[in-house]
């Protein structure tokens, strides 16, 4: 990549262009051993799964408090 089109890519996203390049080098150098790891991959869908069930044990906690809520508030007047 020439000088002329990092330098037009940096400007385009605000980035400095020995930054662009420093992150370019970088990438080249570990990019391919970052995204080949399947442990990582697998380890951020293991972790959606559980605050994905976590998220549901939540919505069920609400729910349940809302009721508890509308049933012992005075007169019988419902919460929202």
């Amino acid at each position: 990549m020439s000088t002329t089109a990092i330098g037009e890519i940096a400007r385009s996203y605000g980035v400095h262009p020995v930054t662009l390049t420093h992150w370019k080098k970088e990438f080249i150098e570990k990019g391919p051993e970052i995204f080949s790891q399947q442990t990582t991959i697998q380890e951020y869908e293991r972790r959606i799964e559980d605050l994905e069930r976590l998220i549901g044990y939540k919505e069920v906690e609400i729910a349940l408090l809302k009721n508890f809520m509308a049933g012992s508030s005075p007169r019988g007047k419902k919460l929202s």
